[in-house]
């Protein structure tokens, strides 16, 4: 079997208060290989906690301990700042939530996807032009030349997120975070958004790690499933698998999806303690 991309075991993650250390992600343990592995939860689980301390972007005041933490071999909690600045973008990547908010209005987009290379790669700037190019191309996006030269605010949203996937993955990173990458759009931008990474996982060959509050939409997508449920895994499961659940939390989560059978009616409400 190969080395997985990503290897955590006992991940910890609290902040100081007047009480002492609140803690918001408690002794959570997984890996990701080659794969699309999905982080599922409701707001405040930790996930998206989880997935900042991956790429060591964590909050100030935040303490983070880890019996392993690893990423292709290499211990992240022993990295320096500019370990991190080398590794982000070139061995990582990481796609936001909303593009209004993660692409810089002020600069072209050409600009902006290239900005990996210019920071990791020793190239020319016509070869930057052609992969940045080659990349907006291949997330989709028609007229590759004038999305390379237009400003953010001229892209729609399902653009603007696909110009910053092919921020992301320019540099060809092994392991891709997307934290919540469909939430600001519309159901059909969201599972166009979400083939194309998909597809793109298995092109590359990189490891995708999904973060989501939609279960529904990431068992179409995702090979594993983690639930996380009050800073721990609750429950981890081929996402084949997720009708089938063991745990009363996962199953009350996937009775409560929305559909057209229960519109108008009440979804069932998950009652049970730790």
């Amino acid at each position: 079997m190969a080395e997985p991309l990503l290897t955590i075991e006992n991940l910890r993650i609290s902040f100081p208060s007047e009480g002492g250390p609140v803690s918001v992600v408690d002794d959570v343990s997984f890996d990701v290989g080659r794969e699309v592995v999905a982080l599922v939860g409701e707001s405040g689980s930790g996930k998206s906690m989880t997935g900042r301390a991956v790429m060591g972007l964590l909050p100030r005041g935040a303490r983070i301990e880890a019996l392993r933490m690893a990423f292709d071999g290499q211990e992240l909690t022993a990295l320096s700042p500019s370990a991190w600045n080398r590794l982000r973008g070139r061995g990582i990547g990481l796609v936001l939530q909303d593009p209004k908010y993660s692409l810089n209005p002020a600069h072209k987009i050409g600009r902006q996807v290239e900005e990996a290379l210019l920071l990791h790669e020793k190239i020319s700037a016509a070869e930057r032009r052609e992969q940045a190019l080659e990349m907006l191309s291949k997330v989709g996006l028609p007229d590759p030349e004038r999305v390379y030269s237009s400003y953010p605010a001229a892209l729609s949203g399902g653009m603007g997120q696909r110009a910053m996937i092919a921020a992301m993955l320019v540099s060809r990173p092994k392991l891709l975070i997307a934290d919540e990458p469909t939430s600001a759009l519309d159901r059909g931008l969201q599972d166009q958004i979400l083939t194309l990474l998909r597809s793109l996982t298995e092109e590359l060959g990189m490891g995708l790690l999904l973060i989501s509050h939609d279960l529904q939409q990431v068992s179409r997508y995702a090979d594993r499933v983690l639930v996380m449920r009050q800073g721990r895994i609750e429950e981890e499961m081929a996402s084949a698998d997720l009708a089938n659940a063991g745990s009363a939390y996962t199953r009350a989560l996937w009775a409560a999806r929305p559909s057209a059978a229960t519109y108008g009616t009440r979804l069932p409400v998950y009652e049970g303690g730790r």
